[in-house]
């Protein structure tokens, strides 16, 4: 996004050891105190939970899930997290420095507008030579910015950068009206944290052109809030094989709560004038709106609560801006993911509050696993090689993970394959025996 106004995405200026190849229900689990060994039964499953301590360099981190042990085998997480002196002192100067002053790599893009069902569009932004230099069937990665944000924005740039480094199609999901993608409906304009219908034709179009590849997807803040409802509506029959949540705000409610408080009002009143900024170049699209609508209150809103009372909750059939915020947090959609899901969040982020985490649908999902670094702001985390301009901390740990779930799910098919073509070879044997 080219504007000035800051995100509330990033408040920017612009081989592998598998663990198992069960299901998630049998995969074993791991405790980080005490050692030993322990057998659960589920069903007709035995469930082996084995208990063995983390290495010391992640004991400041919270880390929550049935599979994190598998962290201690991440190159990245060898060291402890250290956020940059002189920075990570306070989230907001975090949050801000990184919002300012990251380094913005410079990525050749090709934009692909994709129709939505209700004549609406959305811009796909992808990396340019992709296709000529890549195998066809590489793993591809979806990235979801947050509110307002786009392709321009630094951590969405570091994050495709990384991803083609590992040999990954990336390709950027620009929301309606963000990143100058065009807004043709005023019925869903700009955003709606509850609204995935747009994902789902994405998801779909980016599978049907990389038929043959292992498709995932990265979030950050409301953009991750989108991607953990999209995983938990779609549940067993997610097309993803895995997905990252990072500083997802997840209970809107608490978050729309914090949000009036302090210097947090500094961050409200950005968004409020981005909203306004990208509402304004399509307000003709809303001439004669009525009804519910108060078209005045969301073109000259102060804060993001006042935009999405005239406009966002109306478009969506909402009764109120709390019911809106209610039904459209991600944490209620936790407990039905059946897709890999790493979350990581930060325990003094100012917009994605801690107390919000829902840590104990993730406990009880053996499909996500919860990483919260001690600091880290919202979108900053300052921290490790690359400090201070380079990429954040949470980037490698990303694509480790990614990658780790790529080799088990590609060994998954591999044996599914090897299955299909073991019955295949025995069949005419025993046809040919029945026969004598």
């Amino acid at each position: 996004m080219a504007t000035t106004a800051p995100t509330l995405s990033s408040l920017s200026r612009s081989s592998l050891p598998r663990l198992a190849l069960h299901p998630p229900m049998a995969a074993a689990s791991y405790s980080s105190s005490g050692s030993g060994a322990r057998a659960y039964g589920s069903g007709d499953a035995l469930s082996l939970q084995v208990q063995e301590p983390l290495d010391a360099s992640l004991s400041s981190l919270e880390i929550i899930g049935d599979r994190r042990a598998l962290l201690s085998r991440f190159e990245s997480l060898r060291r402890p997290y250290k956020p940059f002196p002189l920075l990570g002192w306070n989230r907001h100067v975090e949050t801000i420095f990184a919002a300012f002053f990251r380094s913005q790599p410079a990525v050749p893009l090709r934009r692909e507008c994709l129709r939505t069902r209700d004549d609406g569009a959305v811009a796909l932004d992808w990396v340019v030579g992709d296709d000529r230099q890549l195998p066809p069937d590489s793993p591809v990665l979806i990235l979801l910015p947050g509110l307002t944000g786009g392709s321009d924005d630094s951590y969405v740039r570091h994050m495709l950068v990384r991803a083609r480094s590992k040999g990954w199609h990336a390709v950027v999901f620009n929301s309606r009206g963000c990143a100058n993608s065009p807004v043709t409906t005023p019925q869903q304009v700009i955003y709606s944290a509850s609204f995935t219908e747009d994902l789902c034709q994405v998801v779909s179009h980016v599978s049907t052109r990389y038929p043959k590849s292992k498709i995932y997807a990265v979030g950050w803040s409301l953009g991750a809030n989108i991607l953990v409802r999209y995983l938990g509506q779609e549940s067993q029959n997610c097309p993803l094989s895995g997905a990252v949540s990072l500083c997802n705000p997840f209970n809107l409610v608490i978050a729309d709560e914090d949000f009036h408080k302090g210097f947090n009002n500094v961050y409200d009143k950005a968004l409020a004038r981005a909203l306004r900024e990208i509402f304004k170049k399509h307000e003709l699209l809303f001439e004669g709106f009525g009804g519910e609508y108060n078209i005045l209150m969301a073109a000259n809103a102060r804060s993001v609560r006042e935009f999405d009372e005239g406009l966002t909750r109306v478009s969506f059939g909402f009764k109120s801006v709390d019911d809106y915020y209610f039904n459209s947090s991600s944490s209620s959609s936790i407990g039905c993911v059946c897709t890999p899901l790493l979350c990581i969040q930060a325990a003094n982020d100012p917009i994605a509050p801690s107390r919000g985490i829902p840590r104990e649908e993730i406990k009880e999902n053996p499909n996500c696993l919860l990483i919260v670094t001690p600091q880290g702001g919202h979108l900053g985390w300052v921290a490790g090689d690359e400090a201070p301009f380079g990429a954040p901390w949470t980037d490698p740990v990303v694509m480790e993970f990614l990658e780790y779930i790529n080799e088990e799910n590609v060994q998954k098919t591999e044996a599914g394959q090897f299955d299909e073509l073991d019955g295949s070879q025995q069949s005419p044997s025993s046809v040919s025996i029945h026969a004598q």
